[in-house]
């Protein structure tokens, strides 16, 4: 983009490349891109599909048609995507760290550890991959790899959320779960937190 270019002049030049260029699958996905800064993750999306569809090895597109399904709470999608996008390459840490999202909103606590670790893996300081790693961790029972992960996360400036926190208390301090753990685990702003860009 250029530094002197409004979001409205890079959507018109976005749009105009497609049209000249519908077989493009860098044009659909610049398009995708500028749509998904603006907000419109339904046209993102759609924009990102027929990137994918024309060039089925742009993992960055993949990537980011998790994360534009992931924000519409289409977890499945973002699951699909996600899978599409580490197939083809592993080593995207946030394609790994939307697959985890998918899982956790899918309740597979199992799977949601083993995406962050693997996010840890190639980025060892990502604070959120701490916290969900935490998360699923305490959710799978071991509360004492769940309060390492914890404490890395604050250390790095992620902030859990307080039934998070709560519950962490509760079970170091081996009190009987009645009832399965249950936390509003997405921190305050859910699915729509950025982590595709």
């Amino acid at each position: 983009m250029n530094a002197h270019e409004t979001i409205s002049e890079r959507t018109t030049r976005c749009e105009e490349a497609v049209a000249d260029h519908p077989e493009s699958a860098a044009a659909h996905y610049n398009l995708g891109l500028v749509y998904q800064k603006t907000g419109r993750f339904r046209l993102a999306e759609e924009a990102y599909q027929k990137a994918v569809e024309l060039n089925p090895e742009l993992a960055e597109a993949w990537v980011n048609l998790g994360g534009v399904r992931l924000h519409q709470w289409d977890f499945k999608g973002c699951l699909e995507a996600s899978l599409e996008a580490v197939r083809r390459q592993d080593d995207l840490a946030v394609a790994h760290y939307n697959l985890g999202q998918a899982y956790l909103y899918m309740n597979d606590p199992e799977n949601l550890v083993d995406c962050n670790k693997r996010v840890l893996q190639l980025e060892k300081d990502n604070g959120a991959a701490h916290y969900y790693a935490a998360v699923g961790l305490l959710a799978l029972g071991d509360v004492a790899a769940a309060e390492r992960h914890a404490g890395r996360a604050l250390e790095l400036g992620h902030r859990p959320t307080p039934d998070f926190l709560k519950a962490l208390e509760r079970a170091s301090r081996g009190e009987a779960q009645r009832e399965p753990i249950v936390l509003e685990m997405s921190g305050p702003e859910g699915p729509a937190t950025e982590r595709e860009d």
